[in-house]
């Protein structure tokens, strides 16, 4: 698929001829240099936007829109700020009449228990810390039972201690639901630490460069980032992302 904005005589070549496999069941990270069109990429997959040319499917059917069989983390909260932490959660539901009720209540309760937020059930947006609002984020998703989570750079903006505790949790509720996940960074350490493939984009206009598989074993910890296999997948894909870069700088100049 392509995308492109702008009017035909000064368009922007976002993507070209994108092609790309998503596997069921697996986590997907997406890197690739700043500016390349990642979060477009993300907003053509969620159906927020529409490709000019070519299609986007979840299991053989084209994407014509957004729903809630595709759920989308985004960089910056989301979290509606006059609503409590269960309210957001159960906000999505309520709006489309598919859930309501009682059972509604206990599955957001125990969405927000699992997500280690049990005790701020009831505390606004605002009085949470960023590591909080994304896991609320997280649980307001899969409460909708998507079949595939998009997540564009959610722990951007987080300190370093936030972002590695984060990883870790994540990790945790993938290993434990194996949902089809599609995660944009770009943190090299970070893509390597979740995926099961590595997708990488090259500049603009922008086409995948490649896919690596990374075989590092499930349930998996931070000393696998240590490993002579996780340094040889960083060394290759920084080796693609630098060749990127420098592409882009031969242009500016």
């Amino acid at each position: 698929m392509s995308k492109s904005y702008g009017e035909e005589w000064q368009s922007d070549d976002v993507l070209r001829d994108v092609s790309v496999d998503f596997p069921a069941g697996e986590l997907t990270v997406i890197v690739g240099p700043s500016g390349c069109g990642k979060s477009t990429l993300v907003n053509l997959l969620a159906g927020f936007e529409s490709p000019d040319t070519g299609q986007v499917l979840v299991d053989g059917t084209p994407i014509t829109g957004p729903a809630k069989d595709r759920m989308v983390v985004f960089q910056e909260t989301a979290l509606i700020p006059w609503q409590t932490t269960v309210e957001n959660v159960t906000f999505g539901p309520k709006m489309r009449g598919d859930k309501k009720g009682a059972a509604l209540q206990k599955e957001a309760e125990d969405l927000l228990i699992k997500v280690g937020l049990g005790e701020f059930m009831n505390k606004f947006p605002i009085q949470l810390s960023g590591g909080m609002q994304r896991r609320a984020e997280l649980a307001r998703a899969l409460i909708n039972e998507p079949t595939v989570m998009l997540m564009d750079e959610p722990f951007r903006g987080l300190d370093a201690m936030s972002r590695s505790l984060m990883q870790e949790f994540f990790l945790e509720l993938f290993e434990e639901n194996q949902k089809t996940n599609i995660f944009v960074t770009s943190e090299i350490d970070e893509a390597i630490f979740l995926a099961d493939n590595l997708v990488i984009l090259s500049n603009k206009p922008t086409t995948v460069q490649t896919v690596i598989k990374i075989d590092l074993p499930r349930p998996r910890n931070y000393k696998m980032l240590t490993t002579a296999k996780a340094f040889k997948y960083k060394r290759q894909a920084m080796d693609l992302l630098h060749g990127e870069a420098m592409k882009s700088f031969a242009v500016l100049k």
